[in-house]
């Protein structure tokens, strides 16, 4: 498992930079820089409720389609710890794996 630290305040998932769904999804299949990324899990919150869905967890099961991330093993994340950006995103094409690292270099 690895440990997220999440910055994008407006996902319905961020508990305190947590996540609450439990896994996510890195996207960004020939991505060779880390805006290139995005976080196909995320959920635009709405409203003003400060609820999220889910209990946070400090460790959760990335599974990455970034095919081109050194952290990357059979689409999974290796990493011990990844963050998300994006503070104010809209979409998750707002977002990215702020921890992205080519292996293509």
């Amino acid at each position: 498992m690895t440990r997220l630290k999440c910055a994008v305040k407006n996902c319905i998932y961020n508990q305190e930079q947590l996540c609450g769904k439990g896994d996510i999804m890195i996207g960004g299949q020939d991505a060779k820089a880390p805006n290139e990324t995005r976080c196909e899990s995320f959920q635009e919150r709405r409203d003003s409720a400060s609820n999220s869905v889910g209990h946070p967890d400090k460790e959760i099961d990335v599974k990455c389609h970034a095919t081109n991330c050194h952290f990357n093993e059979n689409c999974k994340c290796s990493a011990e710890e990844i963050g998300i950006a994006g503070s104010n995103a809209c979409a998750c094409s707002e977002t990215e794996c702020a921890s992205f690292e080519c292996r293509c270099k």
